[in-house]
This record gives C-alpha cells, sequence and structure tokens, in this order.
C-alpha cells in the first residue's frame, strides 16, 4: 500500500507509515480507543499536491522522473472529496482499529495526468525514466465503497481548477 521502502527519494516513507498504522491499531486496543487507520492515496486540490510540482516542473522546463517499464498509475483523491470523508472515517473509529484505502475512483498515470496539465498550459510534459522515480501505487478502493462511498471530483476537473488557482493567466475555469 505504501510504495517501495528501498526508494532512494523517500527512503523512510513507507516504514513511517506502517510504523504509524502500528501504533495506532496498537493503542486502539490497549486503550480501547476507537480509531479509523485512512490509507491516502495521491491528495491534490485547490491548495496543491504532487501534481502542483509535475505543472511547475513543465513551467520551468524541467525532466519529469518516472520509473522504467511503464506508466506510474495512481489514484489521486480531491481535497473536496477528502473532506467530505472525514466524517464518515470518523464514524468508522472501532476496536480493533478500521483500515481503509482511501483514494479516487479513477485510475490515472502520472504521465497521463502531466499531459493533461501540459494542455492546459501550453506545455509539452518532459519524462526522464530514473531508477530514484516511485513506481505507481493504484489503491484497491472497493473497501473504501463499502464503507464511505465514492469520491465525486473527476481528476480533470480537479486539476483544471488547481491549474487555475495557481496559474489563472494560464488557465481559465
Amino acid at each position: 500500500v505504501y510504495g517501495d521502502n528501498h526508494t532512494p527519494l523517500l527512503p523512510t516513507y513507507s516504514i513511517s507509515k506502517i510504523a504509524g498504522e502500528v501504533v495506532v491499531a496498537t493503542m486502539a486496543r490497549a486503550l480501547g480507543i476507537p480509531a479509523t487507520i485512512a490509507r491516502l492515496n495521491v491528495p491534490y486540490g485547490d491548495n496543491g499536491g504532487w501534481q502542483r510540482y509535475h505543472l511547475e516542473m513543465m513551467l520551468n522546463g524541467t525532466p519529469i522522473p518516472v520509473p522504467p517499464g511503464g506508466p506510474a498509475v495512481y489514484n489521486p483523491i480531491h481535497e473536496d472529496d477528502i473532506i467530505a470523508m472525514i466524517p464518515k472515517l470518523l464514524e468508522l473509529a472501532s476496536v480493533p482499529a478500521t483500515t481503509v484505502n482511501w483514494a479516487g475512483d479513477q485510475f490515472i498515470s502520472i504521465q497521463d495526468w502531466c499531459a493533461y496539465l501540459g494542455s492546459l498550459v501550453g506545455r509539452e510534459p518532459v519524462f526522464e525514466e530514473s531508477d530514484r522515480a516511485l513506481r505507481g501505487n493504484p489503491l484497491d478502493v472497493s473497501r473504501m465503497h463499502e464503507l464511505i462511498g465514492t469520491t465525486t471530483v473527476d481528476w480533470r476537473d480537479g486539476m483544471r481548477r488547481m491549474a487555475a488557482k495557481f496559474h489563472p493567466e494560464l488557465v481559465a475555469l
């Protein structure tokens, strides 16, 4: 769920997430405190996100690192969906802790979202294959659908809004 703990870009990322889950699950049981563990996948929105970094890289002419061997697929989730789902996630809290993958319903690659963002600002993304790039990490959201529902923001709409927020001179809503 948390990616490759051997990647040089963020070597402690996945192990820190796993450790956090273990602490929450242990304390929920030991103290009898209801908890929800929500495994978030690539948040973005009007306040930015990984996609904004990619947008800025395109505007600056910086190559975007991608893993070798094909598209790096994720299911990004817009901040509007995050905000709407938080109360439902809190209602799920239980002992033992409830664990759910928390992600958008649409699967999209870095390459595709960069191509779309590039089309909005008139720039063609330049990709650079690198063993240091994070590989894709699409999540199974079927349990999320059962417990708290589906997401509502289409990735194209959300990314257009994000691009327009940071570059209104280039992108109109």
